[in-house]
């Protein structure tokens, strides 16, 4: 297995980047883990793991609380039972995280556990030499009972590839119930009914949607959610096989990309809206304030509102599912697909020797953490106090929070659940669809030229699988 083979599409958007381990946020490596005899995986059907010094490096996206300790712990608690094995965790920042993998995967210097949203981009890490099958394991040792739709979203070509941690991520609007109430504004179920409200806060000097669209993918989901609501599935499926006529510049693509830049003309979004940050809550920030009074966003929302301030989100806080399109919908066309992922998120396993044999050793700590600690019940635990329901059979009947209730049912009722376009599409064409949003939101080109921007990338990208 050559481990230099790396898709030359992402390498080139990614060779910019140029930090890897050492530039992010390392931690848990040079804590003392502490081995109180008992380990809480014993009597499990599980791989026994070497009693040899070994190093595992980690790679995840847990910047902020309390993602950070949750994670950090359940590494912790692994290297507590097995302190022979050290994990060197490094947090890297949302954003470039994709880029920094695909660099590092080039140079040698990729992690041995690293964490993706699957899709495209997890089928390429394995066809590129770099994500184990842990097929076999799976079948063979103890794990949690995922969910159907965390197994399929954890599996290509009828390969189990990653082990989901991060829980079920619907999307949803939060909305501040105060200036809703006070101006006697109701929750919108058509997108008709949202722009009334939309018109109806600006009149109040109020900014609709409080959108942070720097990080691009957060532009992406009013676009995602506008094709699904115009088409269903039926023409984002077309334009990713681009067969049969289909295209990113079909009708669906056109009427979310018109409906963005009149949304955009009409000052529903923030001044400056393509420099604003979300990965530093640029966009909570509006929220906080009153200037901005909704916001299309992840479940994650719910946990990272809470721990800035329970009192204020418990007070001020609903969600709402995005509204239907009535004139699709009066042409047969299913309102009920939402934008979302099923797993959260995935860890994958690049344990491989030098010779390009499987470290089987490494490969079956790997196995055990992942399954073990970041899915125990301390973990799981962690999750669901912050309003992250994991991908487990029966968690979402511990879920008392009431917009995650919401957004629980919201995902559960769906026809589809489609994975965020910047997950799902291949990696170099997630950069290209990821450009086209700074363009949308931007009013840099229309909806057409866009359309055709992600038609080319996505042929390309085709054309060399």
């Amino acid at each position: 297995m050559n481990k230099k083979r790396v898709f030359s599409a992402i390498l080139a958007a990614a060779l910019t980047v140029s930090t890897f381990v050492g530039c992010g946020d390392s931690s848990s490596s040079n804590t003392p883990a502490v081995n109180t005899g008992a380990k809480q995986t014993d009597g499990k059907n599980l791989p026994e793991l070497t009693t040899e010094p070994m190093e595992i490096v980690l790679w995840d996206i847990a910047t902020d609380e309390p993602a950070k300790s949750t994670q950090e712990g359940a590494v912790q608690r692994f290297m507590a039972d097995y302190p022979n094995i050290k994990v060197t965790q490094v947090h890297q920042q949302n954003d470039n995280y994709k880029q920094q993998l695909v660099v590092a995967m080039s140079s040698g210097q990729a992690p041995n556990i690293y964490v993706h949203w699957g899709g495209g981009p997890m089928a390429e890490y394995y066809k590129s030499g770099f994500a184990n099958d842990i097929t076999d394991m799976y079948a063979k040792y103890d794990h949690p009972d995922f969910i159907d739709a965390a197994v399929a979203q954890s599996t290509y070509d009828g390969k189990m590839l990653a082990i989901p941690f991060g829980g079920l991520s619907g999307c949803d609007i939060f909305y501040n119930k105060t200036i809703f109430e006070e101006l006697n504004l109701e929750v919108p179920e058509t997108i008709d009914e949202l722009e009334e409200v939309c018109d109806t806060l600006k009149a109040n000097d109020i900014t609709p949607f409080a959108l942070a669209n720097a990080s691009k993918w957060t532009g992406s989901m009013y676009y995602m959610y506008l094709v699904a609501r115009h088409s269903g599935n039926a023409e984002f499926d077309a334009a990713y096989t681009q067969e049969n006529g289909g295209s990113f510049t079909s009708d669906a693509f056109i009427y979310a990309g018109t409906k963005i830049q009149d949304w955009v003309k009409k000052g529903y979004f923030p001044d400056g809206v393509n420099s604003l940050s979300a990965d530093d809550n640029q966009d909570r920030a509006l929220i906080y304030d009153g200037s901005a009074a909704m916001m299309l966003h992840g479940a994650w929302q719910v946990s990272g509102i809470k721990a800035d301030n329970e009192e204020w989100y418990n007070e001020n806080i609903g969600v709402f599912r995005f509204p239907e399109d009535s004139e699709a919908k009066a042409k047969g066309v299913p309102q009920d697909v939402e934008i979302g992922t099923a797993i959260g998120m995935g860890l994958s396993f690049n344990c491989y020797k030098e010779d390009g044999s499987v470290d089987q050793d490494m490969l079956d700590a790997c196995y055990v953490l992942a399954t073990q600690y970041y899915n125990d019940d301390t973990y799981n635990n962690d999750q669901i106090s912050t309003g992250t329901l994991p991908s487990i059979k029966g968690m979402e009947d511990t879920i008392d929070d009431p917009n995650m209730r919401i957004i629980t049912d919201v995902f559960f009722d769906a026809s589809n659940v489609q994975l965020w376009y910047d997950q799902y599409l291949p990696a170099s064409v997630t950069e290209v669809h990821k450009n086209c949003m700074t363009e949308l939101f931007g009013l840099e080109k229309t909806p057409e030229e866009i359309g055709q921007e992600q038609d080319a990338a996505m042929q390309k990208a085709i054309a060399e699988q």
